[in-house]
């Protein structure tokens, strides 16, 4: 594990005073679990965390679309589509081409093969965390019916 010195932690802080959460002359543990490697995750997700980015990418996976269609279908001004739009684009979900005065939409190239992976991770982490689980709920339950026989005699 990785440990980084004082100095780099009290950056964050004016030189007038320390955090006071934080001991002087202390050397700090980074946790990785906090600390997941890329920015890309960041955007992704919060690209795909609102209902009307993943419908405007649900439309594009069946057909090509303008910003004026997209807004007209989710009931919304171009304005805040275009806002939309912009958060898809800088995640890599969608690509624009602007010809003349029509801006068009189309998927992009990335794939979510970074958060598939981190969420494969996540998911078998937990499946190994509920195996653990049942294994002691099952133990538990042999020795509830061990005893239950043994206080009937």
């Amino acid at each position: 594990m990785r440990t980084w010195p004082v100095h780099l932690w009290q950056s964050r802080w004016s030189s007038r005073s320390a955090c006071p959460c934080i001991p002087p002359g202390s050397v700090y543990i980074l946790n990785h679990m906090v600390q997941y490697k890329p920015a890309q995750l960041d955007v992704s997700f919060a690209a795909l965390s609102d209902v009307t980015r993943r419908g405007i990418l649900e439309q594009l996976g069946r057909a090509d679309a303008s910003i004026t269609d997209l807004a007209e279908k989710f009931d919304m001004t171009l304005t805040g589509m275009k806002k939309h739009v912009g958060v898809l684009e800088q995640a890599g979900f969608v690509t624009t081409e602007k010809v003349g005065r029509v801006r068009t939409c189309k998927l992009g190239m990335h794939r979510l093969v970074e958060e598939a992976a981190w969420i494969e991770n996540y998911r078998q982490h937990w499946d190994a965390r509920f195996d653990e689980l049942d294994k002691i709920v099952e133990e538990l339950k042999r020795e509830q019916r061990v005893d239950g026989r043994k206080k009937r005699k």
